[in-house]
């Protein structure tokens, strides 16, 4: 089985890329990729490398900010289905998509209803807390953005690349992983309120983990 592990920045797994140049006790074997930050980059970097080889899995780990002001900073999630919120209009203070305004079908694959949705299998057996996640190309800072992204999205987790990979791995039916760690939440720029040691320290904890406990599996 070959993994391909996939990340925005190196400093983001760091602590994985170092426990696998000194250990060899994955069952698997292990790719990695830095496909710089943003929804373009990891879109052009990650369908070239699966065009050279196509894995037989592809977990993307990375930090990302979280809506959710009861979930502890440092806590991992798995995410379960994504949307590029700002790939939108907001018309008389109203957010609409590209599925609202009738431009794109909602359920034309790989969307269904309007989601880029993981249902693969290799997923379902994660053990972590699944949560919905958005991609944006401007990291949301605005409260009236925020407020409108949880009207439309009610969405947990925001990062700059998950739905590049959802979009991907469902075009070229590859089973795929999205886990991201909370370092802030949404709207903070205080960095001094961040916890980015924590949580970059729990997702390679957590990828470890994963790579660890994954069976070998069968090629159709």
């Amino acid at each position: 089985m070959n993994c391909l592990i996939i990340a925005a920045t190196s400093l983001e797994i760091n602590p994985f890329l170092s426990y696998l140049g000194k250990e060899n006790i994955f069952a698997h074997e292990i790719d990695v990729l830095i496909t710089g930050i943003g929804l373009t980059a990891t879109t052009y970097s990650l369908l070239n490398q699966v065009k050279v080889k196509k894995p037989d899995l592809i977990i993307q780990a990375g930090v990302g900010g979280c809506f959710d002001l009861n979930m502890k900073l440092g806590t991992v999630v798995a995410v379960k289905k994504e949307a590029i919120a700002d790939q939108s209009v907001v018309e008389l203070k109203t957010l609409k998509t590209l599925f609202d305004l009738n431009l794109l079908p909602q359920n034309k694959f790989p969307f269904t209803k309007g989601w880029l949705v993981n249902t693969n299998e290799v997923f379902k057996k994660i053990k972590l807390k699944k949560a919905t996640g958005i991609s944006v190309n401007e990291i949301t800072t605005d409260k009236k953005k925020v407020n409108l992204y949880r009207k439309s999205f009610n969405p947990v987790v925001e990062s700059m690349e998950g739905a590049a990979l959802h979009y991907v791995s469902l075009m070229e039916k590859i089973p795929f992983i999205q886990i991201r760690s909370i370092s802030n939440y949404i709207a903070e720029r205080n960095k001094c309120n961040w916890n980015m040691k924590e949580a970059v320290e729990n997702l390679n904890k957590e990828l470890i983990s994963i790579l660890l406990q994954l069976k070998p599996q069968s090629k159709n």
